[in-house]
């Protein structure tokens, strides 16, 4: 959705509320409008069971979440659950994992957290974030991720997407995920916390990228402090939009019935 060149030329940049009460406001317009553009947001990983979404969003470090959907099929196909994983020949896990870069750590987190699982919370993935990040390779951005996609808990999911619209938009100026997802945790009422992640997430993927936004694509251009900082011409800004925005597939293999864009390719396709 391209914004005309009549309107571009009479966007100016957004004031960042210099009360909090202000920037509440600003904040939850903001996440209103998004709601508006992706009504279909949704976590980019595929997984069926919370132990799947929690193996996907380890590996999901360093790579896309396209590369880890691609990769997990046969990873699941071979090692179901935890108990299967934790006994896993290390060099065959290795190669699975491959294709999702720094596979050696990876494979050792993957198979340190899948024992923890086994020995200590009894083949199940916990549903409490004091008890998720005690597991290997696992913080609060993956804790906050299995928890409101797989138990329903709220979270706010602070990824480099996050944190980088978060300070585009004056919702926090820290590169901190824990100060950010504080800040912003202020601006919203809990139940809005994990569906705000998603939105956030998806317009950073597809419009506000890091080092060129399409801001003269943006339907939110008027409510953006940061309007400008990316290309404002609608023509030229209509070909930096990426995934479902942009005309090319996804990045599940297995989307949400409601999505709009198109599968992405299996590993061997892509």
């Amino acid at each position: 959705m391209a914004t005309s060149g009549a309107v571009v030329k009479k966007i100016k940049k957004a004031k960042v509320a210099q009360t909090h009460a202000g920037l509440v406001r600003q904040a939850r317009r903001i996440n209103r409008e998004l709601a508006e553009v992706y009504p279909y947001a949704h976590p980019e990983l595929d997984f069926e069971n919370p132990f799947q979404l929690l193996v996907a969003t380890v590996l999901s470090a360093q790579t896309t979440d396209l590369r880890v959907n691609q990769t997990t099929p046969a990873l699941f196909a071979k090692y179901p659950t935890p108990e299967d994983m934790a006994v896993a020949d290390p060099e065959t896990l290795e190669q699975i994992l491959r294709p999702t870069g720094f596979f050696r750590a990876k494979a050792k987190a993957l198979q340190g957290l899948s024992t923890a699982l086994r020995d200590r919370f009894g083949g199940e993935v916990p549903g409490r974030l004091e008890d998720l990040v005690t597991l290997p390779g696992v913080g609060r951005k993956t804790a906050n991720v299995v928890l409101g996609n797989a138990f329903g808990v709220p979270g706010i999911t602070v990824d480099t997407h996050f944190g980088r619209l978060a300070r585009r938009f004056g919702w926090t100026e820290s590169h901190d995920p824990e100060k950010v997802e504080e800040d912003v945790a202020g601006l919203f009422p809990k139940s809005d916390w994990t569906m705000l992640s998603h939105r956030v997430v998806f317009h950073g993927r597809r419009i506000c990228h890091a080092r060129k936004p399409a801001c003269g694509a943006c339907p939110i251009a008027p409510l953006c402090p940061a309007y400008g900082e990316g290309e404002t011409d609608p023509e030229k800004a209509e070909k930096l939009l990426k995934y479902e925005k942009g005309g090319a597939p996804g990045q599940r293999l297995k989307p949400p019935p409601d999505y709009p864009g198109r599968p992405a390719p299996p590993l061997a396709a892509s």
